[in-house]
């Protein structure tokens, strides 16, 4: 489970636990049977109604504060029924800290689904609607629940808001880390891109304007025509050698460029990176090899994962070289079978005697690759 699911299961049970203990606590209080049969099912009713709908606006409020729906008649309902319970309990006696919570409750679930610019005016607004039902249906001894009134709403309110607030934040922040992630790749896309484009535009250019002019050379000038067209072929065949330079050099750079590049893009994503080895130990004519195998690493720990930490480790031994690509944050529902890359990746190193292993344990994914020179 990852520690965004952790944060939203204990946020979820935080916030509903004010609708449990009020159930718990109002519910003790009529299982006394000093309230009489009709009044205590009435009672029992309204604590099942503002506790279904606690629960049900709280669920809605998970996906954001203020993202909840507006029905004004219906939190009004709810509420006038949380008020009334509380009030007969407030001036006929009972267990007044549990009764209290029932307008704190409505009150705090209406205050999660406004939008902030209407928040705190409706709180206040139900608020003073709560201590005047208190000062004048409290009886003889109104004090206590006015002071409970104002204790369980301010209690109540803040103890939910505060919980949604940082679940808020903490989706807020793994939408960035997305957004970041994201970034970091089509950053890398569009520095190859530059590349390609300042090195073959000019050659484009140029095959196209003297291919137009050998066009319109031909019977006219046919020696100056055929002269052109053998430009154009060379120009082809320029552009075609340095595009090739191009590719290959992405795609051969040492191991320890490509290392340097991934901590770079990784540590860009709010990842935590470790390297742990000398890539210079790795014989040259591996570098490529295990370069595209911390490549296509970087790559699943961007796409298919919320890592917070990535460790590199690289082993020289006996002639074989074994390059290790370790995050956590690993997603379940992106385990599955190898991907195109991958596949990729393990046909490279079977043709040098290698072999590369791929597995996930908990949130931790390993890849690992392992070759030796002339093996």
């Amino acid at each position: 489970m990852t520690a965004l699911r952790r944060l939203r299961r204990y946020t979820w049970c935080s916030v509903v636990a004010g609708g449990v203990l009020v159930a718990l606590g109002t519910g003790l209080d009529l299982l006394q049977g000093r309230h009489g049969l009709v009044k205590s099912l009435l009672l029992a009713l309204a604590v099942v109604i503002v506790v279904v709908q606690h629960t049900r606006y709280l669920h809605q409020a998970m996906s954001g504060l203020g993202r909840g729906e507006p029905r004004l008649w219906e939190h009004t309902a709810t509420f006038a029924v949380a008020l009334a319970a509380w009030s007969v309990m407030a001036s006929s006696g009972g267990f007044l800290i549990g009764w209290a919570m029932l307008p704190g409750l409505v009150i705090a679930h209406v205050a999660a689904t406004l939008p902030a610019r209407t928040r705190w005016p409706v709180v206040v607004l139900a608020g003073v609607v709560t201590v005047v039902a208190g000062a004048l249906l409290g009886g003889e001894d109104r004090t206590p629940a006015v002071v409970l009134a104002v204790v369980m709403i301010v209690t109540l309110v803040f103890a939910d808001l505060a919980q949604l607030w940082v679940w808020d934040l903490a989706q807020q922040l793994e939408q960035a880390r997305r957004t970041a992630e994201e970034l970091a790749v089509a950053e890398e896309r569009l520095r190859f891109a530059a590349d390609l484009h300042d090195i073959q535009g000019h050659h484009l250019q140029a095959i196209a304007l003297k291919g137009e002019l050998a066009q319109r050379l031909v019977g006219r000038d046919d020696d100056l025509a055929r002269q052109h067209a053998g430009e154009v072929a060379e120009l082809a065949r320029t552009a075609l050698r340095e595009t090739r330079d191009v590719v290959q050099g992405y795609r051969r750079a040492s191991l320890g460029l490509e290392i340097a590049n991934a901590v770079g893009v990784l540590r860009a994503a709010g990842i935590e990176t470790a390297v742990d080895g000398n890539a210079a130990d790795v014989p040259p004519p591996l570098q490529p090899l295990f370069g595209a195998l911390v490549r296509e690493g970087t790559t699943n720990v961007l796409r298919h994962s919320r890592a917070r930490r990535c460790d590199v480790a690289i082993t020289v031994e006996d002639g074989r070289t074994r390059v290790r690509v370790r995050n956590d944050g690993v997603r379940p529902d992106e385990v599955g079978e190898p991907g195109a890359g991958l596949a990729g990746l393990r046909e490279r190193f079977a043709a040098v005697g290698g072999r590369v292993e791929a597995d996930s344990a908990g949130d931790a994914f390993e890849l690992v690759g392992t070759a030796g020179v002339g093996r």
